[in-house]
């Protein structure tokens, strides 16, 4: 019997335990949902700060940083995967947002405006240098060789007209073509009256010849006439400016002899004259032949030349990577001298878009970001494209449309926020937050920061 016992007994112990444990296992199966939605309850309890995610409370509120409403944290398992890729995207797009209590604003003096569609004008600044009018400019030269008798000019700088002689000349063949000139014309008188047409038409044909060759030397015909009525030669020949202006260069001496070709003087018209200005490469498309330029000069404050730009050159100068164009205007007084320095400024129309200041424009160098408003104290960054710009003005031609409101001062520090908070700020790629682009284009996520020892997100729990 003692020995049945000490069988009997543990047998009775393992069909006890077994019988337990089944039942156990079959209460557990039989309700698997309701162990389901306690699991989901507790995890439904917890809410996180999409800003400052390591804030966690276990009701809805707002955050004690950023004053934000807190969102649910949801730590699903395997089969509740469909729930968990909302929530984690809903996390995500919100990281790259940011959102700023209105001390924070005060304090980070971040300002809003309206995206506007205006016309936009634009103003190009430019040097320039006066340089004489080419068109306007002349030589005195000798039509003959002779010596200098008189100079009615001695000096460079007198004004000369074109109907007043500005030297006299005497020359021994000037001297016998007058002479053979009036010999022509009486033989024409005497030859006229001839019965014979031959003999009477030959002396007009004399005189004809030894007029030419005196126009030849220079003589007007004016000139002539005075010769004809005289009926004796002048000595000297006066010398005439082919246009009336300021003498820029002398280069004869009284008594000196000049040969045929010579140049004595050089003439400049200074009524009007042209602006040579330099734009730089990125600027010339906007200039156009016809358009108005405004001169200034630092002897003349306050009283700026108008003119229009005549040509542009057709080449680069590859030193100061500049493009000229050539102004021509108006001199009246002539008040602008040759080589005098002057500021140009041409204003181009540059049409109607849509213009936000410059300061809310960040150029990473591969993209053109601004920070703009969704709701009050949200912001989120918004890739554009940008076109030309003013001094304070800048044209978006896409990514922006009319009355959305971008940060115009302070969208560094919001995106100093948006990097801090796990947002990649600028560097991130446009609608995913926290990733950026590798060097072939291609997306990949952002590093995470390194992990501390000494900091534990459990205690950041609230």
């Amino acid at each position: 019997m003692a020995l049945n016992k000490k069988i009997v007994l543990p047998l009775v112990v393992i069909i006890l335990a077994a019988a337990a444990g089944g039942g156990w296992l079959l209460w557990n199966r039989q309700q698997p949902g309701k162990a389901g939605a306690d699991k989901a309850t507790a995890a439904k309890t917890l809410y996180t700060c999409s800003m400052h995610p390591f804030i966690i409370k276990d009701k809805p509120g707002t955050c004690p940083i950023c004053g934000m409403e807190l969102i649910k944290k949801i730590d699903a398992g395997p089969g509740d995967a469909t729930a968990q890729t909302a929530e984690q995207k809903q996390q995500a797009a919100m990281l790259g947002h940011v959102s700023l209590s209105p001390t924070q604003r005060v304090m980070a003096n971040v300002a809003t405006v309206e995206a506007k569609q205006q016309s936009l004008n634009k103003e190009i600044n430019a040097v320039g240098i006066v340089q004489y009018d080419q068109s306007r400019q002349a030589k005195v030269t000798a039509w003959i060789a002779g010596r200098i008798d008189q100079l009615h000019v001695n000096t460079v700088g007198a004004l000369v007209s074109k109907d007043k002689p500005v030297a006299e000349v005497y020359s021994p063949d000037l001297l016998a073509t007058q002479q053979e000139y009036l010999l022509a014309v009486r033989s024409r008188d005497q030859l006229k009256s001839s019965p014979i047409p031959s003999i009477s038409q030959n002396g007009d044909g004399l005189v004809a010849s030894a007029k030419q060759r005196l126009m030849l030397f220079g003589v007007k015909e004016s000139q002539i006439a005075e010769l004809e009525k005289a009926g004796k030669p002048n000595i000297r020949l006066p010398i005439y400016t082919p246009l009336s202006g300021i003498v820029i260069e002398k280069m004869v001496q009284q008594g000196q002899y000049v040969n045929t070709g010579e140049p004595l003087f050089n003439i400049a018209d200074l009524s009007t004259v042209w602006v040579e200005i330099e734009v730089y490469e990125n600027e010339f498309p906007n200039i156009r032949i016809g358009q108005q330029v405004e001169i200034q000069s630092q002897s003349y404050p306050g009283r700026p030349f108008t003119g229009r730009v005549a040509f542009i050159y057709p080449f680069l100068d590859p030193k100061t990577r500049t493009v000229k164009a050539r102004v021509e205007m108006p001199n009246p007084g002539m008040r602008l001298k040759p080589d005098m320095f002057v500021n140009a400024v041409i204003k181009v129309a540059l049409g109607r878009s849509i213009v936000v200041p410059v300061t809310a424009v960040m150029d990473t160098g591969k993209r053109q970001v601004v920070w703009v408003e969704t709701s009050p104290g949200m912001f989120e960054p918004r890739d554009v494209k940008v076109g030309q710009q003013t001094n304070d003005r800048i044209q978006i031609l896409a990514g922006l449309k009319q009355g959305d409101k971008v940060a115009a001062s302070g969208g560094y520090l919001i995106d100093s926020e948006s990097q801090l908070k796990g947002g990649g700020g600028h560097e991130g790629m446009p609608g995913m937050p926290g990733m950026k682009m590798d060097d072939k284009g291609a997306a990949k996520p952002a590093a995470p920061p390194a992990k501390k020892d000494s900091l534990k997100m459990d205690d950041m729990k609230m």
